[in-house]
Order: C-alpha cells, then sequence, then structure tokens
C-alpha cells in the first residue's frame, strides 16, 4: 500500500527576490520512519537548494510568501530575525 506524507522546507533567503542565495534552513520529514532523526540546526554545511526557485523547480510548492520587513528609522542595523523566510511544501509516496 502507497501513501502520501508531507516534507516541509523553510529557507530563509538574503533578499525577497525568489532567486535569491539561500542563507538558512530547515527540513521537516514526515517520510521518515520515527526512528530517524529530522534535520537538526547546523548539521549541514550546504542548503538543500541554493534558491526558492531552485526548490520549485524540483517540485517543492511554495505556500507562503514573506511579507516585507518594516524598519524603523534609526533600526535599520540591528539584528533579529530573518526577515525573508519561504516555506516550502511537497507530498513524496511511502510504502
Amino acid at each position: 500500500m502507497t501513501n502520501e506524507r508531507q516534507q516541509l522546507l523553510i529557507l530563509h533567503l538574503a533578499l525577497p527576490d525568489l532567486e535569491s542565495h539561500t542563507v538558512a534552513w530547515a527540513l521537516y520529514d514526515g517520510a521518515l520512519p520515527e526512528d530517524r532523526l529530522q534535520m537538526n540546526t547546523g548539521d549541514q554545511n550546504e542548503p538543500p537548494y541554493q534558491s526558492v526557485i531552485d526548490a520549485m523547480r524540483d517540485g517543492w510548492f511554495v505556500i507562503q510568501l514573506a511579507p516585507m520587513p518594516t524598519y524603523l528609522r534609526g533600526t535599520e542595523h540591528e539584528s533579529g530575525h530573518l526577515p525573508y523566510e519561504y516555506v516550502l511544501e511537497r507530498r513524496v509516496a511511502v510504502s
């Protein structure tokens, strides 16, 4: 019997352009067996895709576009969350 499971890929880009390069990422794989660990922060040196467009070409669907950040005058150089976050989804067959 074959059914589908969901995978979620979160990509943080350097710029809001979907072709901009990936600076941080996380992958949550519902198709992995329970005894396999999910990806952990920092356990990979290279992103799975260089951009959102590259992931889309490999079958990922964008389900969230990051809102444009609002910078208040005088706070442009403060650190905080990564503003250009994109959530992608795909379904894979498992047996």
